[in-house]
């Protein structure tokens, strides 16, 4: 088997790809800082490759496919993305327009186009797109970030309700978890208020779900019981508390 995983220079995409690694599965390792990857590459053992390339630009993703549109993959993790703390009002508009470009527009367009090569495969292909608990909520202060996550879950549930009416043999998954201890607070300049999960945790707990066709994919009993919880708290009440308890400045 073959994995391709995009941000996978740090975090949960480079512990994803030592457990990928640790199950003989090659790897396809893609993200922007060179020196990251090559130094994953000389830690790992097997078929390893690395693909320098910058996911804010439309272009490079249409090139990333391009190159492996005829490499046989069977495996898609979409985990790169970063978030950007502070008001709306006062946040830089260039940089949400990056994360727009990341987090929701490089995940649609490598989920469409690698799901049409699995399908056009006929082959038993799995999907995994790293979304986060964000994406059942919304978060004053990490506005377009949580926005960009509802947007990446809820295209995940709706295509996987397409490819089971269809029989189709590909799955997808989407991997929610709460704070995770990488560097997306130093990314975002803000920290969250509740511990969060290893890296490494998340990363194992994601995969072994994946491959057990999980739709959603939550790796804390905490934050289970947390996501139940808020469909029962009035939105307004909801954003109030999230303002208070979910994000604080560095």
């Amino acid at each position: 088997m073959r994995a391709i995983i995009t941000g996978a220079s740090s975090g949960i995409g480079r512990d994803m790809a030592r457990y990928l690694n640790e199950k003989q599965i090659d790897l396809i390792l893609v993200a922007r800082r060179e020196e990251r990857l090559n130094e994953l590459k000389r830690e790992l053992k097997g078929e390893v490759t690395i693909i320098v390339c910058d996911l804010t630009k439309q272009e490079e993703v249409y090139s990333l496919y391009e190159k492996l549109k005829n490499i046989d993959i069977d495996i898609l993790i979409n985990n790169a993305g970063f978030g950007l703390f502070g008001n709306f009002l006062e946040t830089d508009l260039k940089k949400e327009l990056d994360m727009i470009e990341l987090n929701i527009v490089s995940y649609h367009i490598l989920t469409k186009l690698f799901l049409k090569k699995f399908a056009s495969e006929n082959k038993e292909g799995y999907i995994l797109n790293v979304c986060s608990s964000a994406g059942f909520l919304a978060g004053p202060r990490l506005s377009t970030y949580y926005a960009t996550k509802n947007y990446i879950l809820k295209l995940s549930l709706a295509i996987y309700e397409e490819l089971r009416r269809e029989n189709n043999k590909v799955s997808i998954s989407a991997l929610c978890p709460g704070p995770v201890n990488t560097e997306f607070n130093k990314v975002a300049k803000g920290g969250f208020t509740v511990k969060g999960l290893s890296s490494e945790y998340v990363a194992r707990y994601g995969i072994d779900k994946m491959f057990q066709k999980k739709l959603i994919i939550v790796p804390s009993i905490k934050m289970k019981i947390g996501l139940f919880l808020s469909r029962f708290i009035p939105w307004k009440l909801l954003v109030r508390i999230l303002y208070h308890i979910e994000y604080q400045k560095k």
